[in-house]
This record gives C-alpha cells, sequence and structure tokens, in this order.
C-alpha cells in the first residue's frame, strides 16, 4: 500500500510520540510492515525492513518488555534511554520524508524529536509517580497500557490519518497537564540517580542491616 501525503504526515507524527515511549517496539513494527509488505516504507525508513535491523529491535523488545515492569528499573531505563529515544524519533519522522525536499525534512525532524520529548517526559515522570507506590501492580499496568498504546497509534496513522492527528493534539495536552502535575517526582528521581553514579549515599537505599548481640557491653575491668 502506498501512502498519501495525510498518511506520511500522520506517520511522521506516531513514530516521533511512539519514540518517546518504546523505541524499539516503533522500529520494529514499522520494518516487519515494510518486510511483510503491508504498506510500502519510504525511501527513508526502508532500511528499517533490513532482517538485521528486525532481529535487533526485536531482541531490545523482548529485554525492553521485561525491565520496563519492574519498578525502579524503568525509571532508571528510562532515564539511562534519554539520549536515545529523542533524537531517535526526530530521525525517524525526518526519513518518513527523507526523499521529498530538504525543508519538509527539517520540519519533520524538528516536530518528531519534540513529540518525542513530550512523550518520554510524560513517561518518565508519571512512572516517576507511580513507584511511589509500594505495590508493583500498577507499575505493570502502565507499563502494558503503553505496550498497546504504540501499535494502536502506529495502526491509526495509517487507517484514519485525521482521526490519529486530531487524537495526538488531545494526547499533548494531556501530556502537558501530566507533567506539570508529575515533574517534581522526575526531580527526586534524576538527584537520586546522580547521587548514584556520583558514588555518594543513596538515602532512598533500605538501612544496612547490623547484627547486635544479645548481652550487654560490660565495661568493668577484673
Amino acid at each position: 500500500m502506498n501512502l498519501d501525503t495525510a498518511q506520511l504526515i500522520a506517520l511522521a507524527g506516531a513514530l516521533g510520540w511512539a519514540s518517546g515511549v518504546r523505541l524499539y517496539l516503533v522500529v520494529l513494527l514499522t520494518g516487519l510492515a515494510g518486510f511483510m509488505g503491508w504498506i510500502t516504507l519510504p525511501p527513508g525508513l526502508q532500511l528499517l525492513a533490513n532482517p538485521v535491523v528486525l532481529g535487533a529491535s526485536g531482541f531490545m523488545v523482548f529485554v525492553e518488555f521485561f525491565a520496563d515492569k519492574i519498578p525502579g528499573l524503568d525509571s532508571l531505563w528510562d532515564v539511562v534511554h534519554s539520549v536515545i529515544r529523542i533524537p531517535a524519533g526526530a530521525a525517524l519522522a525526518a526519513g518518513v520524508f527523507g526523499g521529498d525536499g530538504h525543508a519538509m525534512t527539517l520540519v519533520a525532524a524538528l516536530l518528531g524529536g519534540t513529540l518525542a520529548a513530550t512523550s518520554f517526559a510524560t513517561k518518565a515522570t508519571t512512572r516517576a509517580a507511580i513507584n511511589t507506590s509500594p505495590e508493583p501492580f500498577s507499575n505493570v499496568g502502565a507499563s502494558l497500557v503503553e505496550d498497546s498504546l504504540v501499535p494502536a497509534g502506529l495502526w491509526l496513522s495509517i487507517a484514519h490519518p485525521i482521526v490519529f492527528l486530531v487524537v495526538l493534539v488531545v494526547v499533548l495536552v494531556l501530556s502537558v497537564w501530566l507533567i506539570r502535575i508529575c515533574w517534581r517526582f522526575l526531580k527526586l528521581l534524576l538527584a537520586r540517580v546522580t547521587r548514584i553514579f556520583s558514588g555518594k549515599s543513596d538515602p532512598g537505599a533500605p538501612p544496612a542491616f547490623t547484627l547486635k548481640t544479645p548481652f550487654p557491653k560490660n565495661d568493668t575491668h577484673v
């Protein structure tokens, strides 16, 4: 299936937004769609259909699926991938218009990077807030919702591009609201990660176990 202009614009937005949530899943699903012949990928994205890229992205999807569902580890995973997801979102969005002129490619890259940054910040802040809860089920539930939103968003951008663009605007408004609500949790997370990597003590860590003798100390010398 060849993509028209509306589908290309919606796909660029979907790739940028979804990269901030599940980058490896975006790469796998997009490449798989091209490899299976479901859609004709733009020239700038055809590399994603390479079997080597599919294998690597599939392996990382497997790793991220479990890492993203462990409280604490999911937030650390997000912090580490903050330097990957945002530029990757910009590159994928730009790849949609890679052969259609430099101006549109630049615009797509800027919008894709912005969307990736917004969705990443929303994910990281909400996860940091959820991790303050002692039970792990809310964390797993949020991760499963994210797992389902990415393929749903990519499909909607192709099947109903106008509807997707409207939904994307609504999601961006909600994202800004969530970031404002949960921002303080992200600052606490970043401060804790900074302390850990700088070698300083982590006040959030459980206290060390000390063995106390059951016998009172006798200071009397015979």
